[in-house]
């Protein structure tokens, strides 16, 4: 009889932001809205960067898949809870959690490789000028972004497939708003041990060697400016890297602040409010940021939008 409690699940109960029913009409509002800023905003810079011959360089290349990754990452998650908080349903699918699961460690380890290239690429522009179109050409500038998504296809693959070998309890509920793959290895049935020493390791590496390439960059790049005797080259140099700082500070920043929270606090509500920062907040601002900061973006962006105006 206690094998039947561990029968093949159908689906998983996401529990979401808040079972308040008056909150809900407000959490979708926000959410929608957010999600509709993000999915603008990102494109608008795919859209800007493919449209002025001007910003095809390996910077504006890695600007835009970033653009592009940070659409999909926000697009595994927020869709399912505002049609979870529609249907007043908490339901997700077997298949449709390990999927989701899944897209969602590509996207969030994805946001990290590529800033950690776009540090390179800082890195190479201001201590090595003279060669960097040489160093960053075209087929280096794709190899490096094409090892990224194979790397990291494959780890996630091997976390699914472990996952597929634990059983889960019927009714079995996810304290989060989406399929977090901690969060699901606290509620398997079976045991976890191999996926948390997997989980652990591969976070630990792919989490310590983006940061510790991003912090050599700058401290290559810190080193070559003080070497500088003209300010004005210093200011120049150094601006290049103020959109790239904010946004390092903001995904590192946000994905720190959840895992402290969810080592803090055993508030499940805490970790998810959490989350939103760098599932929805961080890819919804980056936009912003590049655009208000890059004289060059907000120059083909304006002139995008007076294209698409003379079009109406």
């Amino acid at each position: 009889m206690e094998t039947g409690n561990h029968t093949e699940v159908s689906e998983f109960l996401l529990m979401g932001l808040s079972e308040d029913p008056e909150l809900q009409p407000f959490l979708f509002g926000v959410l929608l809205s957010m999600y509709l800023v993000t999915i603008l905003g990102n494109l608008l810079i795919i859209l800007a960067i493919s449209s002025d011959s001007h910003l095809h360089t390996p910077m504006y290349f890695f600007l835009c898949n970033l653009s592009f990754v940070d659409i999909c990452f926000t697009s595994t998650t927020i869709p399912k809870t505002l049609v979870n908080i529609q249907t007043q349903s908490k339901a997700i699918s077997y298949i449709g959690c390990f999927i989701q699961l899944y897209f969602f460690m590509i996207f969030a380890v994805m946001d990290g490789f590529l800033l950690t290239v776009m540090a390179y690429d800082r890195y190479v522009a201001i201590c090595h000028p003279l060669h960097y179109m040489v160093i960053m050409n075209p087929h280096l500038c794709g190899l490096l972004v094409l090892l990224c998504w194979f790397i990291i296809f494959w780890v996630s693959l091997v976390h699914i497939l472990l996952m597929s070998r634990l059983t889960f309890c019927v009714g079995t509920e996810i304290p989060h708003f989406f399929c977090e793959l901690a969060q699901i290895l606290k509620v398997a049935c079976s045991d976890t041990f191999i996926n948390n020493v997997f989980m652990y390791v591969t976070t630990a590496l792919l989490g310590v060697i983006p940061v510790t390439g991003i912090l050599f960059s700058y401290s290559q790049i810190v080193s070559s400016l003080m070497r500088m005797s003209s300010t004005g080259g210093k200011y120049k140099a150094f601006s290049t890297c103020g959109s790239h700082l904010t946004v390092v500070s903001l995904y590192y920043g946000t994905s720190l602040g959840v895992y402290l929270s969810s080592a803090v606090t055993h508030s499940s509500l805490q970790s998810s409010v959490a989350s939103v920062m760098y599932t929805v907040v961080t890819p919804m601002l980056n936009p912003f940021i590049y655009s208000l900061r890059n004289k060059d973006v907000k120059g083909a962006l304006g002139g995008l939008l007076s294209q698409g105006a003379s079009c109406l």
